[in-house]
């Protein structure tokens, strides 16, 4: 039944980051280590487990995995459906436009320049973490950064003139032609994990909202933005590397503070 592929094997054949292919073989291993046979009746019991003790999201990333597993064992009839996750109608633990340029602003007031670029171009690129830390000088020099996404999909990270003209100021200053852009204190590429700790003692430095001052918020401040400037969804989906448009879709949604404020302003009853 089984291919001479071993598990994978097959994930790496299709392209997979190495993410997802860590997550899916962690999944299956968890699976064959805890129930005695790949049956109909165990893999119930494996998603009753999961819906009882993890969030929707969680659980229909594991419920993708075993699908993965049972394509690799080809036996799809075994195929688990996903779970329905209830969509908020807000935008949660986004950055507002006033807490992100109070911190870019006393970022580079207290000489932390590094860390002024770093927020600066995580909300001007829409860059996730895992993509800003691949940015190198070379790129800015041209302008973009091109990424292979998940499905060996092109995509291209624009760096606006602005940022990029003060960028290179900065790196003429600092002596550097070249290399990874974001460095830590050893000189070696800083790590996802670095920048989320560092953001949050900032936040803490500057008496901002930790909730709020995480990596990924700064993306979604990237979304909400060029929708307000510039409302062509498609365009967004494209530069945010999203598959589908509906992903994209919940930007033009109002985050719970905006709403707020316009309940505040028009529920004057």
């Amino acid at each position: 039944m089984k291919t001479k592929l071993t598990f994978e094997e097959y994930l790496r054949k299709e392209n997979l980051s190495d993410n997802t292919i860590t997550s899916y073989l962690w999944t299956a291993n968890y699976f064959t280590e805890n129930y005695d046979s790949v049956s109909k009746d165990n893999l119930l019991a494996y998603k009753g487990y999961l819906m009882e003790f993890f969030k929707p999201k969680t659980v229909n990333l594991r419920i993708q995995a075993i699908n993965k597993y049972l394509e690799y064992l080809e036996e799809q009839q075994l195929q688990l459906k996903t779970v329905k996750v209830q969509q908020k109608n807000f935008l949660e633990n986004v950055i507002s436009n006033a807490d992100y340029n109070f911190l870019k602003k006393q970022l580079k007031k207290d000489e932390n320049i590094e860390w002024y670029f770093v927020v600066w171009y995580l909300a001007a690129t829409g860059a996730r973490v895992s993509e800003l830390i691949q940015i190198k000088i070379e790129h800015i020099e041209i302008g973009y950064f091109d990424l292979y996404t998940k499905g060996g999909k092109l995509r291209r990270l624009y760096i606006p003139k602005k940022l990029k003209k003060e960028t290179l100021e900065w790196l003429e200053k600092t002596h550097r032609s070249s290399g990874y852009l974001f460095l830590n204190r050893y000189g070696d590429r800083i790590t996802t994990r670095g920048i989320s700790q560092q953001l949050k003692n900032y936040a803490e430095k500057y008496g901002l909202d930790k909730k709020v001052v995480y990596p990924h918020s700064f993306r979604h401040r990237y979304a909400k933005n060029f929708l307000e400037k510039y409302n062509d969804i498609a365009l967004l989906a494209d530069l945010m590397g999203h598959e589908s448009i509906e992903t994209t879709r919940i930007y033009l949604r109002r985050t719970a503070s905006e709403q707020q404020e316009l309940v505040d302003k028009i529920v004057t009853w």
